[in-house]
């Protein structure tokens, strides 16, 4: 089965849009369960 980096490819589009500096305050990793929108930001 092929895999593919689809999701992670949009995950960095969205972070240099919205993290333009790179701090990912706004996306972040959750290590083994995926990623989390943090609107506290």
């Amino acid at each position: 089965m092929a895999q593919t980096n689809v999701v992670d490819v949009q995950i960095g589009n969205l972070r240099r849009k919205l993290d333009p500096a790179g701090v990912r305050r706004f996306i972040v990793n959750i290590r083994a369960v995926g990623f989390k929108l943090n609107a506290d930001a």
